[in-house]
């Protein structure tokens, strides 16, 4: 009793032995429970009965059929128990409750307050942490702050205050002794991970154990508040140009490992459809900003934001600021990320992969998806590509259908799994997070809109971004996209420009000029080469192409809007430019 009663004190004083970690590192936990298996012996007691007392509730309100009277009741046991379970088993319900194409609408309701309708912890313990991370007395550190807290999550809770230099503030406050919890959740998990891999389809668990520390990586990230603070400032810089998006300022001097006081965000949560419609914003504008800047994050940033549940995500109504880059249509609605506590980085290279994968996707080009699959981490190198390539043309040609409407991330998955029974597939520990976190914005918006699909936004995001990229990579890949075996595709042209046109707002005329000083390039003499060659293909002139084509675009080109287009192209067209072109051209 005496050694429980000094470990008791310890733990609450923060000198737990696993507060001194920085870094997520499974052997020092494992090797720490190891020798301590009353701990583990009773913590996967209480899962398992904690799961078995709803699972035998569910049971028997079937056998008794009490469903319909006592759905509310198993909803709220549910999340009652998660909660009981602590910080990791909170996140996994915070992941499920955006999703309302997996989870009964009952249940879901319960599960979203898992968001921020926790359970607070004591406010004297809170304002004692602050004292003692800021080291100086909480009426020194703000002018106000609020008696109770205004939000409470898995990690901590936050108070809404106000500096002494006027600006309105939130003051987020970690919970206390986190370590031994998270780190014994993730001993056992990891632990479950290598017993149940033997059991999961072909290479499905390969990687399990991996996965597990790509999350305990992340959560060991996640309470450290200072690298949240700089994770929202690299953030901020990424979307600096863009106006849509929000970004809390972080106030250092009032901040710490286990402290962190940013902006006050005046918005609300994304998943609010009462007040988006009271506040006249645009929910179809709100979902096409979550989804294109989330594509910006993986295929342009490669910065991402991996744990983007509904919490995380504010509607704000429209502010006016000055920027350059501003879109010369009025903003309609603003999003705001609050949480930067679990961030990821793609290489360079996996992020071109992540590209020429989704250029393929487009092209159905599933002979070089299936090599993409290699490069990014899915199948080995050694496993022989040939059969499994008609079985990713199955997948998605039927998730894509007839009509890019039909096509979803649920489909995707669910297809996935089944092809896991039969060939090699593997999830790489990364993409665990980044598949999470499209399925998790794929499920914010069908919550705000359940007829969306995401290829309604994403697919002119990706044309736009080919027909307008200005840097070597992605003129690369609208080469790819228009060229195949050598021959150019005139129908991807027309696709390509159709599709980018779908949102109503796409001007033709900027790529047009981007084009046109590409051709007059040193770059571009093959691509000039090359339209010589689509122009005369097949021993004949392809007039009926280039007059679709033209149909196509004509209203768009108007003669002075041409004129000035090919006019500021030529500007750009200097004299080293044109002795590249011209021959004989004068050099000085």
């Amino acid at each position: 009793m005496f050694i429980s009663f000094i470990r008791e004190v310890n733990e609450t004083v923060g000198q737990h032995p696993l507060e001194r970690l920085r870094r997520y590192d499974a052997r020092a936990i494992a090797q720490y429970y190891r020798f301590r298996p009353w701990l583990t012996i009773w913590r996967t007691l209480r899962i398992v009965f904690s799961f078995l007392s709803f699972f035998l509730g569910l049971q028997l309100d079937r056998l008794q059929n009490l469903e319909e009277q006592h759905k509310l009741k198993r909803a709220d046991q549910l999340r009652r128990t998660l909660i009981s379970l602590g910080p990791t088993f909170i996140k996994v319900g915070q992941a499920l409750s955006t999703r309302p194409d997996l989870v009964r609408k009952d249940f879901l309701e319960e599960l979203t307050k898992l968001q921020d309708q926790l359970p607070p912890f004591p406010n004297h313990i809170a304002f004692s942490i602050i004292e003692r991370e800021l080291n100086r007395p909480l009426e020194e550190s703000y002018r106000q702050i609020s008696l109770e807290p205004v939000a409470a999550a898995s990690l901590g809770q936050v108070y809404r205050a106000r500096l002494f230099s006027g600006e309105e503030v939130a003051v987020k406050v970690q919970r206390p002794n986190l370590m031994p919890v998270l780190t014994l959740d993730l001993y056992l998990m990891r632990w479950a991970a290598s017993w149940l891999s033997p059991w999961l389809p072909l290479n499905l668990g390969h990687d399990l154990t991996l996965i597990v520390d790509e999350f305990g990586n992340k959560l060991f990230e996640e309470v450290d508040y200072l690298n949240e603070g700089r994770n929202a400032e690299k953030f901020a810089t990424n979307f600096r140009g863009d106006p849509r998006v929000k970004v809390p300022a972080i106030y250092w001097r009032y901040s710490s490992q286990r402290v962190l006081t940013l902006e006050w965000i005046h918005g609300f949560k994304l998943t609010d459809a009462e007040r988006i419609r009271e506040a006249g914003l645009a929910k179809d504008d709100l979902i096409e900003i979550g989804v294109t800047t989330g594509l910006q994050q993986l295929l342009e940033h490669g910065f991402f934001h991996a744990d983007p549940h509904p919490g995380n995500l504010f509607a704000m109504a429209p502010q006016c600021p000055v920027d350059s880059k501003a879109p010369t249509e009025p903003l309609r609605a603003q999003m705001a990320y609050i949480d930067f506590g679990m961030m990821d980085q793609l290489d360079e290279t996996t992020k071109e992969n992540l590209v020429d994968a989704v250029v393929h996707l487009i092209n159905r080009d599933y002979d070089d998806l299936a090599k993409d699959f290699v490069k990014l981490g899915f199948l080995t190198p050694d496993v022989d590509i040939q059969p499994i390539i008609p079985a990713l043309e199955d997948v998605f040609s039927s998730a894509i259908g007839e009509s890019v409407r039909d096509f979803n991330f649920k489909t995707i998955t669910d297809r996935f799994s089944e092809l896991m029974y039969d060939y090699p597939f593997r999830v790489p520990a990364k993409f665990a997070l980044i598949i999470r976190s499209l399925v998790t914005q794929e499920g914010i918006a069908l919550t705000i809109n359940p007829n969306f699909r995401i290829v309604e936004v994403a697919l002119p995001y990706v044309a736009k971004r080919l027909l307008t990229g200005e840097s070597p990579e992605i003129r690369r890949r609208l080469l790819e996209v228009l060229f195949k075996g050598g021959r150019f595709q005139w129908h991807r042209l027309e696709n390509l420009i159709a599709v980018a046109r779908t949102k109503g707002n796409f001007d033709l005329l900027p790529s047009a000029q981007l084009g046109l000083q590409y051709l007059l390039s040193d770059e571009g003499k093959y691509l000039r080469q090359q339209l010589v060659i689509a122009l005369t293909d097949d021993d004949r002139l392809h007039t009926e192409e280039v007059q679709r084509l033209w149909n196509l675009i004509k209203d768009e080109l108007q003669p002075a809007r041409l004129f000035n287009a090919a006019l500021g192209a030529l500007v750009e067209f200097t004299p080293l430019v044109s002795t590249a072109i011209i021959p004989g051209g004068h050099r000085s």
